[in-house]
């Protein structure tokens, strides 16, 4: 008799150059509470448990290709079964990982580093930072690559240190590579994971899956799902896992459009976003620390419906469409539609997707025309800098000729239930020349387009002002400003009552 539940797996990965087999583990089990509570390995820290200081981090090894792609991730917020097939390490492994040569040294780089620089304080976030340099030496150092201060900053943007001790865990990180070098047998533990590499699961029959069991979560990061397990104590007796789905896990570049598969991590996708698109660098390390990239993924934030997720008013901006999915029984194949990204939201945290549909891919038209014809920014406007959520998120993409705006699409997140677009706004830049007035005009419509809700991160009338605000900053970044209030305001004035203090976004 066929079960009512999708079916639990053994999970099964490599650590301490072993395959380490758990049997029942529950869907919702996070790695965390699996490596702490199952396992007895308290190297691994509990501290916000909610993916945002870093404790937590263990780093993750795949094959990819002929080799090996490393991550550093926040267990706290993975599940558990999601690493099945991957090898694991933790701050206790590095010295006692048969796999890991560490030439005679009694410690591994990571480690000696942040002792000789005195990079630990109460000692807390350490084994975090040290998962997370040991990221960054595998991916950095043993690439040869220089490890400068800035790449540093960003390879640890998920490590909170509440001592403030940043200085000298950056002194380590760039101490690292003058210290005797550590070598992973990259050969053997390829071997081990060809042992245990996940059955591949089909898109197909996903979509059958899904069909059988339509209540079932849909999973790949659980960057959000994790925070109803840890902090809302939601059992989730049902999930289907996405991670395993190779057409899910794919970006494809064609004449004219570009295809990331849904279950694309946050990382790879802004990654290829920016291939296309350099000027939302800034913009794609600011969507979220380190670790939370490289466990999400683009689909889950769309599919999440978070009207402060970052990723939807760019790609409202970028004009995203969604393929959708679903089985057809009668047909024995794929059905698919096609939506427009800002079609897809009907309430907060609600959408369109059938019950027995899934995302499979975000398509983006790319331009064709030369990228000095265009105008593309994203701004992201937090109490935080770094690793905060969003008060107001705006992004504009507009095609010039000559002055002349052609086209233009604006996507704003943090002011409303969904991620909306600014049709009058766009209506009123669409035609005119990219001017001081035509633009004075469009933040006059922004403005008044919307009705910003009140909350604890900024009042209605705040996020008003700042939508107008962000579109000035961007006209002024346009005229070659790499800050809004540094230049031309005395000769602005006159055109705009705004002040100095006003016209700082």
């Amino acid at each position: 008799m066929p079960s009512d539940h999708p079916p639990i797996q053994p999970l099964r990965f490599v650590q301490r150059g072993a395959i380490v087999n758990v049997e029942r583990v529950a869907p919702e089990r996070t790695l965390l509470a699996l490596l702490r509570e199952d396992l007895g390995q308290p190297a691994v820290k509990e501290g916000c448990n909610s993916g945002d200081c870093g404790a937590c981090t263990v780093v993750l090894a795949q094959a990819e290709g002929d080799g090996l792609r490393w991550r550093a991730i926040n267990s706290c917020l993975r599940l558990a079964h999601s690493v099945d097939g991957s090898a694991l390490w933790t701050a206790a492994d590095l010295t006692q990982d048969p796999l890991l040569d560490l030439g005679g040294a009694q410690l591994h780089p990571a480690q000696q580093a942040m002792l000789e620089q005195h990079g630990s304080q109460c000692g807390f976030c350490t084994p975090g930072f040290v998962m997370s340099l040991f990221a960054q030496y595998q991916n950095r150092v043993m690439a040869g690559e220089t490890v400068t201060r800035e790449a540093t900053q960003a390879d640890l943007s998920g490590n909170l240190c509440r001592c403030t001790g940043y200085r000298t865990i950056l002194d380590a990180a760039q101490s690292m590579a003058r210290l005797p070098p550590a070598r992973v047998d990259q050969a053997a533990l390829l071997a081990l994971l060809g042992q245990i590499a996940p059955a591949p699961t089909t898109l197909a029959a996903l979509l059958q899956a899904r069909a059988r069991w339509p209540e079932a979560r849909l999973v790949a990061g659980a960057t959000d799902l994790g925070l109803s397990i840890t902090k809302g104590l939601q059992p989730q007796a049902r999930l289907l896992d996405l991670t395993r789905v190779e057409e899910l896990g794919r970006i494809e570049r064609q004449p004219g459009w570009l295809g990331i598969g849904a279950a694309v991590t946050l990382e790879d996708a802004f990654a290829a976003l920016v291939q296309q698109w350099p000027t939302l660098a800034e913009f794609a390390q600011r969507f979220a620390g380190l670790p939370v990239r490289q466990s999400g993924t683009l689909g889950g934030n769309i599919a999440n419906g978070s009207p402060i997720g970052d990723s939807m008013p760019l790609l409202i901006a970028l004009r995203a469409r969604l393929q959708l999915l679903r089985w057809d029984p009668d047909r024995q194949t794929a059905a698919e539609r096609h939506l427009a990204l800002e079609d897809f939201y009907t309430g907060y945290r609600r959408n369109r997707l059938g019950a027995d549909e899934l995302i499979e891919r975000i398509e983006i038209p790319c331009p064709e025309q030369p990228a000095d014809s265009g105008w593309t920014r994203a701004y992201k406007v937090s109490k935080r800098h770094e690793d905060d959520i969003s008060t107001v998120c705006l992004a504009l993409s507009l095609q010039l000729d000559n002055g002349q705006v052609l086209a233009a699409a604006i996507g704003v997140g943090g002011i409303a239930a969904t991620p909306v677009r600014a049709t009058r706004t766009e209506a009123v830049l669409t035609g005119q020349p990219w001017s001081v007035a035509t633009v004075q005009q469009a933040m006059k419509t922004i403005e008044s387009e919307f009705e910003p809700l009140s909350d604890l991160r900024a009042s209605a009338s705040y996020r008003r002002q700042l939508l107008g605000q962000l579109l000035w900053r961007s006209w002024l970044e346009s005229q070659g400003s790499a800050l809004p209030y540094a230049t031309g305001l005395q000769a602005l004035e006159p055109i705009s009552p705004r002040t100095e203090t006003e016209l700082r976004p």
